[in-house]
């Protein structure tokens, strides 16, 4: 799912003739369009959390997320290498500043829906972007011989969120999401259905082709007694190409929404994170 509003609009105008100086002023004073501000993030990620850019009209994205399992087991499981989650994505830019996809997570073998729609953009008089997210997954590893009255509806989990980023400069730029999260079935029975959470995330570049990013949700509904933490992420944006590469460290193994938000459970004081990948590639 790329490019999620990737809106380069600069409208410049020149001054050609000495003579013609105040008139061209003039000109651009009262027809120069608003000059956008180039996308905050080079991926549709920032780590974990969703970030502010588009597909573009037409763009058709592959997106492969790997988390390999905890680097707390060591060598037992080779570091977690033996205990993998992968995640294919495809995002299409079905229209301009409105893209879909269609994913697969291997953790409780999720399947996944998602649509992702500008609503502004950031420019010289708006000082951020707007985007809106929606997902909905179905967790099929559900079996009913375990929850006999199982049905369909207690499959689904959704997620939704405001996403508003703002590019402060061409080195840094922060991101806040407000999201709503739903489980018709939950993983703990003191947890609630309805949770809402606050994510924030950010990128500092580096060099010309590398970023730092990290991303955090805090989970205000989450039970006291629970054994899941609020998802903490940290790693590199590295652009090759027609390629974005991904390297983090996070205490989800999840990379669905309704997964890394509500079910983090891996705790970082102890070690218990997990190392992993996001490779995006644009067609």
């Amino acid at each position: 799912m790329k490019h999620y509003y990737i809106f380069l609009v600069c409208c410049l105008f020149s001054m050609g003739l000495h003579a013609q100086d105040d008139l061209l002023d003039e000109l651009e004073e009262e027809a120069t369009p608003e000059t956008f501000v180039s996308p905050a993030f080079k991926a549709m990620r920032i780590m974990n959390l969703q970030s502010t850019k588009v597909a573009a009209k037409n763009d058709f994205y592959l997106y492969v997320s790997h988390r390999f399992g905890t680097l707390e087991d060591g060598l037992s499981t080779f570091f977690g290498f033996d205990n993998a989650n992968t995640r294919i994505q495809l995002v299409y830019g079905l229209f301009e500043g409105w893209q879909f996809g269609i994913s697969r997570e291997s953790l409780r073998k999720t399947y996944a829906l998602s649509t992702k729609m500008k609503l502004k953009d950031q420019t010289e008089s708006f000082p951020v972007m707007l985007v809106g997210y929606a997902t909905a997954n179905i967790n099929t590893q559900v079996r009913k011989d375990r929850f006999p009255f199982l049905t369909f509806e207690d499959r689904l989990s959704y997620t939704t969120q405001l996403l508003i980023s703002r590019k402060f400069n061409n080195n840094f730029s922060l991101e806040i999401a407000p999201s709503y999260v739903r489980h018709n079935l939950t993983l703990e029975a003191s947890q609630k259905h309805d949770q809402f959470a606050m994510g924030v995330g950010g990128r500092l570049k580096v060099s010309k082709r590398m970023s730092i990013n990290m991303d955090y949700a805090y989970n205000f509904n989450r039970a006291e007694d629970t054994a899941f933490r609020n998802p903490l992420t940290i790693g590199v944006d590295i652009e090759t190409g027609g390629h974005v590469f991904q390297l983090l460290f996070s205490n989800a193994q999840s990379t669905n929404e309704p997964g890394f938000l509500s079910y983090a459970e891996g705790d970082w004081g102890d070690g218990d994170i997990f190392f992993g990948f996001n490779i995006v590639r644009v067609f």
